[in-house]
């Protein structure tokens, strides 16, 4: 980050950054917690070769789960870089 923008500067753009990948993420999360839930009945009609769950059984009790966990370790890795980018990152 080059040190002629100020300290305002810096923080608006961290800020700018983090809400638009914190929305992303929202985004995503609606998208698996709620949309694909409101199509269950029609995918239920399509069967995972795996034990024979219907499709829209697991993704409501398995899919969803494993893209929120997954979403997890996302977020925080582009967080950190982000925070790196503007100099704002917490040093282990």
């Amino acid at each position: 980050m080059p040190e002629s923008k100020s300290m305002k500067e810096r923080e608006e753009a961290h800020w700018a950054k983090t809400s638009r990948l914190m929305f992303t993420h929202l985004g995503v999360w609606f998208f698996f917690g709620y949309v694909i839930h409101m199509f269950v009945v029609p995918l239920n009609k399509i069967t995972i070769p795996i034990l024979n769950f219907p499709l829209g059984f697991y993704m409501a009790a398995q899919g969803s789960l494993i893209v929120f966990v997954v979403m997890l370790f996302m977020f925080a890795k582009q967080q950190d870089k982000i925070d790196r980018e503007f100099g704002f990152a917490e040093e282990d």
